[in-house]
């Protein structure tokens, strides 16, 4: 019998400083995404919700919730890098939203692996720092973020049996 392939992410000491992933497919982000992201999370910006109000603001139209772009970016990378090898997220930081999200745009994600180091308290594991950017389909870079996550190696987690 073959055994199965269990998708999953990438072990810590199997990140190298340096590389570039790429996450696709990439997500159209769509009104209805907006208003039920939004509104879940209590967000009754205007800017994300009223249509007239938006029209007579800068953008002249709605725009994505910040707060869903920067969680669409971290899940689009999820399956690729921390998938059953993340023991926890200890932070994000450096976030910037340089150019706007609109109703329709397709985000797709980039993520860079800035440094990796042991964990000084929790053997067998390291805090890796994760570069995310996120780009529209027209290649314009709308979102950063920097993402530090204490992640498995591969024996320590063998030996945790987890």
């Amino acid at each position: 019998m073959v055994e199965p392939i269990v998708q999953r992410g990438r072990y810590a000491d199997e990140l190298e400083v340096g590389q570039v992933y790429v996450h696709r497919p990439g997500r159209t982000l769509t009104e209805a995404d907006n208003v039920a992201f939004t509104t879940l999370t209590m967000n009754t910006q205007a800017l994300h919700l009223d249509h007239a109000f938006a029209a007579t603001q800068t953008f002249g139209r709605p725009l994505m919730n910040s707060m869903l772009t920067l969680s669409t970016m971290v899940g689009q990378s999820v399956g690729q890098l921390t998938q059953g090898t993340l023991v926890a997220q200890l932070g994000l930081g450096e976030i910037a939203f340089p150019a706007p999200v609109f109703h329709g745009d397709t985000l797709t994600t980039s993520t860079e692996v800035v440094s990796i180091r042991e964990s000084s308290s929790r053997p067998g594991q390291r805090i890796v720092v994760f570069a995310h950017t996120g780009t529209n389909q027209d290649g314009t870079v709308v979102a950063r973020a920097q993402r530090t996550c204490l992640m498995w190696t591969a024996a320590a987690h063998r030996e945790a049996g987890a």
